[in-house]
């Protein structure tokens, strides 16, 4: 068992896991992990699937109607792009 101190990290917080760990679950720096806390932990586990998902990925399951919406965001308040 190994123990880690929880550190700032800009706005963050974030921890140091010992490489022999990380190795021990082949688990490397870069690897993308999903977190999820359950029963007051947390879990990390190797992302199974590490791309982004495209829209149609996003919206595959979706089987409602869209309609598209014009929202009035006001006047311009600063230098936005036009």
């Amino acid at each position: 068992m190994s123990t880690a101190t929880i550190v700032k990290w800009g706005n963050s917080q974030g921890i140091r896991l010992p490489k022999m760990l990380l190795d021990s679950v082949n688990m490397s720096e870069n690897d993308t992990i999903e977190i999820t806390a359950k029963d007051n932990s947390l879990i990390l586990k190797k992302a199974d699937n590490a791309h982004h998902k495209t829209i149609e990925e996003l919206f595959e399951d979706f089987d409602g109607e869209y309609e598209p919406i014009n929202i009035d965001w006001g006047d311009p308040v600063g230098d936005e792009v036009w």
